[in-house]
């Protein structure tokens, strides 16, 4: 039985923000769904961890940082219909409290950036993070640099 395709999966994201921007990966060949997309890091909460949990866990093992999770930004509806897979994802608005990100996945994940929320609204996204961009669009209106 696989998560998201025998049954609703449960995900979860982090919108990391720093100096004003957000941090975003590519999804690389090994992914679950969405290959070469960009998205927020995140991924499977397993059983018995809480989001939080899960969020910290997922964003070390992927990118070697330690993580703060300050609030929750939204929860996704992510429904795959060309792939057949349905997930339900919130993303919390996260700090780095340590380390600087680095690729710990190569097969999950190609390639990482820092970006405004403007030059992230260009890239191709995910459906989460597409969803995730236009809540923090709403959220700061003037730019990702009023967040503290």
């Amino acid at each position: 039985m696989k998560k998201g395709v025998d049954y609703i999966g449960v995900g979860v994201g982090a919108a990391i923000i720093k100096n004003g921007k957000i941090l975003i990966t590519k999804r690389g060949k090994k992914s679950k769904n969405e290959i070469g997309k960009w998205e927020i890091p995140g991924g499977s909460v397993e059983f018995g961890e809480t989001f939080r949990e899960a969020l910290i866990r997922e964003v070390k093992e992927a990118l070697d940082i330690k993580i703060e999770v300050v609030e929750l930004l939204g929860i996704c509806d992510h429904i795959i219909l060309g792939e057949k897979q349905h997930w339900v994802s919130p993303t919390y608005l996260c700090k780095i409290k340590k380390g600087k990100p680095k690729i710990k996945e190569p097969e999950k994940c190609e390639e990482i950036g820092w970006f405004s929320l403007e030059e992230a609204s260009k890239l191709p996204l995910s459906i989460v993070t597409l969803f995730d961009i236009k809540a923090l669009q709403k959220k700061f209106p003037k730019g990702l640099s009023n967040f503290k």
